[in-house]
């Protein structure tokens, strides 16, 4: 695997797995928000499993990848508006990983490496879904979240 490429699974996998264990925090923080516990936990383990893919497609280069990942910070505040934060560090943390997917199915397309190409393409539009997901839940909350502040 080229090291440009490495560098990019690396950060990918990273990314996945703090996407993860932030996804889980975030349910564990708004139980009463059905929509938001339940459906952070099923995006989570969709990034979880990203995770798993990355590290098995990398060891089958050679590439041993870091599984040191920090537990997310806590917040404390007024629970919509800790919400509407936690909701905009998901979107964020989704849209990098995005990235990072697009630049691996184009390195993949342009060193011919299907089996790579065949991991992004899985996996991508499940963080697509997530960032989706997260910018609708903002655009839904936000207006009356900030107007009741």
């Amino acid at each position: 695997m080229k090291d440009g490429i490495a560098h990019t699974v690396r950060a990918l996998h990273h990314g996945e797995r703090r996407l993860a264990r932030n996804l889980m925090a975030v349910s564990g923080r708004h139980t009463e928000e059905h929509e938001v516990h339940h459906v952070a936990r099923d995006l989570a383990g969709w990034s979880r499993e990203h995770a798993e893919r990355l590290a098995e497609h990398a060891a089958t280069e050679g590439v041993r990848l870091d599984d040191d990942t920090p537990e997310p910070p806590s917040c404390e505040g007024p629970p919509g508006l800790l919400l509407l934060h936690d909701l905009c560090a998901l979107h964020l943390a989704a849209t990098e990983n995005s990235l990072h997917w697009e630049m691996l199915a184009q390195a993949a397309q342009a060193t011919r490496d299907e089996r790579l190409l065949e991991l992004a393409s899985a996996c991508h539009p499940q963080t697509l879904r997530q960032t989706r997901w997260t910018d609708t839940l903002i655009k839904q909350l936000s207006p009356q979240v900030l107007t009741s502040l």
